[in-house]
């Protein structure tokens, strides 16, 4: 099977490393790929939130399956050009991705579906969030209703900051488009813990639980980012309460969107905050998390072609995902500024040094190959993921990878599944 996989983060980089050693993968093409993925795989240019550039890309290369990894492609209906193509995708229709794209949209499903979440109001006047936020207690937690790269929502205490946040989005448009529309929630307690489930519209296939890091600094400190790091499994989240979360967050949501006429094929994201009252749902994402993929990929057990071509064609049906026993540990460097604007073209070495290390995969994200070797390009520059026997094992071969590799400015958090090593 010739695979395409599209895009260019660390997600893509860990997706590539399993496709590639997926055996009904024969070919793989990225579009547009980075110096990690191009290791594994053919690079090629592409822009990829244009329907017909992927989908002119996929006609030459005759691709069996495309793998759609960012958000952006999803909800601009990249997955509808290719499916009215004949090309199996696996990646939700734009109608389906709206789960992300609008946070009002998620929470009007969940509600309907009658899941789980935190309570919430949506404005696009700053007059009446301010109002709403002066009838609730802090923390208040601040999010732009659209795609903002995972820096859209502001947690605080303090209600100045909480009043800035809602006019940075709605006055400023900080955050462009993202920030037309604001939408207030209730702060959640308990520990975070993500979900992703394959699912064809129909049957579900769920993953491991992993934990992700948003905040840039140490014990949950400073502004949120895309994610610092993760890991997988989550002590926090046993079979148990991971099936409960299928049965009452996962499943509702898959035949809401069935219902609602926009049956989603692809991978879904459950992120979810286990409170004294049980699970709610915090977010929806319509794909794979990021840094989520980087601490699953290394624990897969089956072939994740096979199983995103079932999830594609909707003969999911019956699938059984084997994971890995082993811990997995996953720690983002981040250039310096980050997550504000980030450093550029600071030289990386050590790479091969960390990936010589036994169980450690380094995967390439803001990454870009110049004639003196591998520079940075982006926020977060790389994720290191190691599997150990347990948590601690896992976190020392992170992060003696993490310390191998080096640039001006590196950025990294020391505390990535320290509370999930406790646990044991």
């Amino acid at each position: 099977m010739k695979v395409l996989l599209l895009g260019s983060g660390g997600r893509e980089s860990a997706l590539a490393w399993a496709l590639d050693r997926s055996g009904s993968v024969d070919d793989l093409i990225a579009a547009p790929g980075n110096p990690g993925i191009a290791q594994l795989a053919t690079t090629r240019p592409c822009d990829i939130g244009s329907a017909d550039d992927v989908v002119t890309l996929a006609r030459e290369f005759g691709a069996g399956l495309v793998v759609i990894g960012p958000e952006a492609p999803l909800v601009a209906g990249v997955g509808d050009a290719l499916r009215a193509e004949g090309f199996p995708t696996f990646g939700p229709d734009r109608a389906a991705a709206r789960i992300e794209g609008s946070k009002e949209y998620a929470k009007e499903m969940m509600d309907r579906a009658g899941i789980p979440t935190a309570g919430w109001a949506a404005f696009s006047e700053v007059g009446a969030a301010v109002s709403y936020l002066d009838e609730h207690e802090p923390p208040f937690v601040i999010k732009a209703d659209g795609l903002a790269a995972g820096k859209g929502v502001t947690v605080t205490s303090s209600r100045d900051e909480a009043v800035d946040a809602i006019e940075e989005r709605l006055v400023h448009r900080a955050f462009g488009s993202a920030g037309e529309r604001v939408v207030i929630e209730e702060f959640l307690d308990g520990q975070e813990c993500s979900l992703i489930a394959f699912t064809d519209g129909k049957a579900i296939a769920p993953c491991a639980p992993a934990q992700d890091y948003k905040r840039i600094g140490n014990a949950d400190r400073g502004p949120n980012t895309g994610g610092m790091g993760s890991y997988s499994p989550v002590p926090a989240c046993p079979d148990d309460l991971a099936q409960r979360i299928l049965e009452e967050v996962m499943r509702p949501m898959v035949d809401e969107t069935r219902e609602a006429g926009a049956p989603f094929q692809g991978a879904l994201y459950a992120g979810l905050a286990l409170t004294s009252r049980g699970p709610r749902v915090i977010e929806f994402n319509a794909r794979f998390g990021d840094p989520e993929t980087q601490a699953l990929m290394p624990r897969v057990d089956f072939d994740l072609g096979e199983v995103c071509l079932a999830a594609a064609t909707g003969g999911l049906e019956g699938a059984r995902l084997a994971w890995r026993p082993e811990a997995c540990v996953s720690v983002v460097l981040a250039a310096r500024g980050y997550p504000g604007t980030p450093e550029k073209d600071m030289l990386i070495t050590g790479l091969d040094e960390a990936a010589a290390l036994p169980g450690v995969q380094v995967f390439h994200a803001g990454t870009r190959a110049t004639s003196e070797g591998i520079v940075t390009a982006g926020g977060r520059v790389l994720a290191v993921s190691a599997l150990g026997k347990d948590f601690a094992d896992a976190r020392t071969l992170a992060y003696a990878g993490a310390d191998s590799i080096r640039f001006d400015g590196k950025q990294m958090r020391t505390d990535i599944a320290r509370r999930a090593e406790e646990a044991q």
